[in-house]
Formats: C-alpha cells, structure tokens, sequence
C-alpha cells in the first residue's frame, strides 16, 4: 500500500488556492491521493456537454491536467510551482450524463520533469472513455 503524502483535504486545498475560477467552475473534487497518484471526480453537468450531449473534450483535457498537478503534488509531498510542457489526449467514447473519475499516476518523477499517465472513467464503466499524457516542469 503506497503512503499518502497529502491528505484529500489538503489537495482539494490546492485545488481550491491555485486554479483560476474557470477551472475551479469545473466542480472537480479529489476522491483519493496516494504517493504517486490521485483520481478526481469530474461531476456531470449540462453545462460542460456540447452539441449531441457528450461530454466536451476540452473539459475532460482540463480534469486531466488539474488531475496531474494534484498527483504531482502527492508524490512530491505538497503542492509547488510546476507547468504543463506536454498533454496529449485520445479520446475513446463519448461520456453522456454521468461523473468521470480522473485518475493520475506519476510514472516518473525526476528533479526537473514530471511524467504522467491519466485514465477518464465514466462512474461505473469498465473501460475508460479517455487516455492522457503529460508532462510537466518544475522551475529551478
């Protein structure tokens, strides 16, 4: 079992101190932080579906680049400044009216660079609607 190194509360902190009101608009929440992990809840909303219903793309990009800062802040310990340098997302079904759960793991975390693997799950489906990657920097 991995050692928790932020607490849920203290990264719904980070979430709540460090997102620009857009994002924060999102409703995210953290279900569970690990040492080098965390999952999100995305929560369904009419509001972030597009034309035909789905979910849209740039919000689940969105929950998956605020996914990494909180995982990345788990494996280091607490949050710090950090950037996006890369995601890439591919997108694999459309999501209609239920939650994503958006699950970061850190797959290598060095003194400088972060890499990162995110899964977007629909509550309750066996496979994930959406796969990221990203890459983040640390300054320094």
């Amino acid at each position: 079992m991995s050692a928790v190194t932020i607490t849920t509360a203290e990264a719904d902190k980070v979430l709540a101190d460090n997102f620009a009101p857009w994002v924060q608009d999102l409703g995210l929440s953290v279900e569970e932080t690990g040492e080098r992990h965390a999952v999100l809840r995305l929560p369904w909303s009419d509001r972030l579906a597009r034309e035909g219903g789905a979910l849209s793309g740039q919000a689940l990009m969105a929950a998956a680049d605020t996914a990494t800062v909180i995982a990345v802040s788990a494996a280091r310990g607490g949050y710090g400044p950090m950037t996006t340098v890369q995601q890439s997302t591919t997108f694999q079904r459309a999501v209609m009216g239920t939650d994503v759960l958006v699950t970061a793991r850190v797959t290598k975390l060095g003194r400088r660079l972060a890499f990162i693997d995110i899964e977007l799950t629909p509550e309750g489906a066996g496979e994930p609607a959406a796969h990221a990657t990203t890459v983040y920097a640390f300054p320094g």
